[in-house]
């Protein structure tokens, strides 16, 4: 029996997938992706594939990547999917087909505990706020027992803590085999565990960041595989140019300084101005930030000149020699002592790749690339191309790799049959491309709402009028309510306007990203009133755009503010509109449009998650309705039931209100 054969009884009703799945239906769509899937695994190409929400794209994948025997990597987006399908739906899977089959979770050295490291961070305490030196000891305790060392499994560790980089390495740190825990390594176990496993679990930051540097254990990895798949492949492409570019942040310089410090007396004591050479590094990484003066965190300044838009271009190009020359002196003070101790090596090899970045920026940028400055509580200087098309022709799909079958799929990759949205920036148009409807019935599950009487985004007071609305609405529901943000500053607007409506009635808990960790802001979110606790709003942006899956009646409203367009000014997008201009397109109809209904798409996949889910989606943006690109954006969105006024919307709410429904 060959591979679509094998595929094909699995997912029959009585089958295999009847064993290892909850209620277990078979859908067609499920069904059609996997056939998919087998024939390129039996016949080698490039496939992506667009599953819509409910299809059960997982099962999709794994069931023929299991059967066909090949060694396989799965790759995913976030480090949570990752420990998700490693955890639960792989070994399900593996135990319901009955395959001897071996599995192994691999992730960034960022995840690890760094035994040595943390041994140091222990005699470095001095100074350390009561909060951190807890978490240090409870890892500390924990470090006893784990086996694998992955941070992921100590309950209640915040994923923000300042304590995880002392506690874990980088790859500039890294002592590598000088190490004197470097036996113990458990970067390096969970390597031999993914390089001995049939099938590894790795995420797409984790793939790229060994394609840029070739420092992950990837590079031993892939030649070995046969079979990789790509998950959530949407952020394949903004990842990628993460990678594949270049940075610099002052954060750089200021950890240097302190690493270079606190080394330097523990091991060299005397032998150098320790003080003095990392004071220097400091004040000029806080110089650098400095001359940028006041900007609102998250913006990115346009870089074609000498400087950075907005900068003073001669005290910049100082700001940039200052910390060249503080570097320039770590650098000497340390080729004194390498040979002391292999701590001094790592810290050497550091200083001189800031030095390397330094003069870079200090040239013009390079050709076919971009460059902005990025700022926040630090500042971050970015070089990046402009997509991963050409890393992934001569990387992926080149001679090197001939024979092998790459699949990328996910929920949302486009607005047109060949997904031009994700294969163009990624060089796969000759990929074979197969586009999964959902199983579920939005007509009957949910509706659309556009209120008219709404004024237009660019209006001062639309926040004020979204959050005086979007309060009445959450009342009527009881809280179960999702507002997704394009920006910052209106996630601030209607978080605040929120807060004070409802801070004291207490009828209503309303949730702000960023006023907790991303986890514990959604499993309050998941309990709703359940407990007797007010029902909740969650006000969001960014990562709560995708990836948020709430099922049943914890959420029966989501709310977006106004389309999501990239902003006009960011760099990179200006950038990528210049390209296609140049080639005779529009940017607005080719880059733009299609970009606003990729996160349109996902920013409504929040709502229906289960057959049996029921909501409403409201986009408080007339130009949905009014404007000819609207057509385009509608015909993105799930074929949802529209409504026409604000007393068909209060009636629908009072209907969900009424009829509740539950999910196990």
């Amino acid at each position: 029996m060959d591979l679509v054969q094998q595929v094909a009884e699995a997912f029959e009703p009585h089958g295999v997938l009847s064993r290892a799945a909850d209620h277990f239906q078979p859908r067609e769509g499920q069904r059609e992706m996997a056939l998919a899937v087998a024939r390129v695994i039996a016949e080698p190409a490039a496939l992506v594939v667009e599953a819509s929400t409910g299809v059960g794209k997982t099962f999709s994948y794994l069931v023929p990547a299991l059967l066909s025997g090949e060694r396989v990597m799965v790759s995913t987006a976030t480090k949570a999917l990752q420990d998700q399908l490693y955890g639960r739906d792989l070994p399900r899977l593996v135990e319901a087909l009955g395959l001897p089959v071996s599995t192994a979770l691999l992730k960034g050295r960022g995840s690890y505990l760094c035994i040595h490291r943390m041994q140091q961070a222990r005699h470095l305490e001095g100074g350390r706020e009561r909060a951190a030196a807890f978490a240090l000891s409870r890892i500390e305790q924990w470090a006893q027992s784990t086996q694998t060392g992955d941070l992921a499994e100590l309950p209640g560790l915040d994923e923000r803590s300042a304590v995880i980089p002392l506690v874990t390495s980088t790859r500039e740190n890294c002592l590598g085999s000088a190490c004197p825990s470097f036996k113990s390594c458990h970067v390096n176990h969970a390597r031999r565990e993914a390089l001995a496993a049939d099938v590894v679990v790795i995420n797409h930051h984790l793939f790229f960041a060994d394609l840029a540097v070739r420092e992950s254990g990837m590079a031993e990895l892939l030649p070995t595989v046969r079979v990789a798949i790509f998950d959530e492949a949407h952020q394949l492409n903004e990842t990628g140019i993460q990678f594949l570019g270049r940075h610099l942040s002052t954060a750089q310089l200021l950890e240097l300084a302190h690493d270079l410090l606190a080394t330097g007396l523990q091991l060299a004591r005397g032998l150098v101005d320790w003080q003095a050479v990392a004071g220097r590094l400091e004040r000029a990484g806080r110089e650098l930030r400095l001359t940028i003066g006041r900007a609102p965190t998250g913006a990115r300044l346009r870089w074609n000149e000498a400087a950075p838009d907005t900068l003073d271009p001669q005290a910049w190009s100082e700001a940039l020699a200052q910390s060249h020359e503080a570097c320039e002196a770590a650098v000497q003070a340390l080729d004194t002592v390498t040979e002391l101790a292999p701590d001094f090596v790592r810290l050497h090899e550091r200083a001189r790749q800031l030095l390397a970045l330094l003069a870079h920026f200090a040239g013009p940028g390079a050709v076919e690339a971009v460059r902005w400055l990025e700022v926040g509580l630090q500042a971050k200087l970015v070089e990046s191309p402009l997509d991963i098309a050409q890393a992934v022709g001569e990387r992926l799909l080149g001679p090197a790799q001939a024979g092998k079958t790459w699949v990328f799929t996910s929920a949302t990759l486009g607005d047109d049959e060949r997904l031009s949205w994700f294969t163009q920036p990624c060089g796969l148009q000759a990929a074979q491309v197969l586009r999964v409807s959902s199983p579920f019935d939005y007509a009957r599950q949910a509706v659309l709402y556009v209120p008219r009487e709404l004024p237009k985004p660019s209006d001062p007071t639309h926040s004020q009028r979204v959050a005086q609305s979007v309060g009445d609405w959450a009342l009527r529901l009881g809280g179960r309510t999702l507002v997704l943000t394009t920006t910052l500053k209106a996630l601030r607007s209607i978080a605040e306007q929120l807060q004070a409506r409802f801070q004291a009635t207490g009828e209503l808990e309303v949730l702000v990203q960023g006023q907790g960790p991303k986890r514990a802001l959604i499993e309050r979110f998941r309990r709703g009133d359940s407990l007797g606790e007010p029902g909740c709003v969650l006000v969001a942006s960014a990562s709560f755009w995708e990836g948020i899956d709430v099922a049943g009646d914890a959420l029966q409203l989501v709310v977006i503010d106004k389309l999501p367009f990239p902003p006009p000014n960011d760099p990179l997008a200006e950038a990528r509109s210049r390209h296609l201009e140049s080639q005779g397109r529009s940017a607005f109809n080719d880059y733009f449009v299609p970009e606003a209904a990729v996160s349109l798409k996902q920013g409504a996949g929040r709502l229906i998650r289960r057959e049996t889910d029921q909501g409403a989606l409201v986009v408080c943006d007339t130009r949905l309705v009014q404007m000819g690109y609207g057509r385009r954006l509608l015909k993105a969105l799930p074929p949802m039931q529209r409504l026409e006024s604000e007393e068909e919307l209060l009636a629908r709410l009072d209907q969900f209100t009424r009829s509740g429904t539950t999910d196990a």
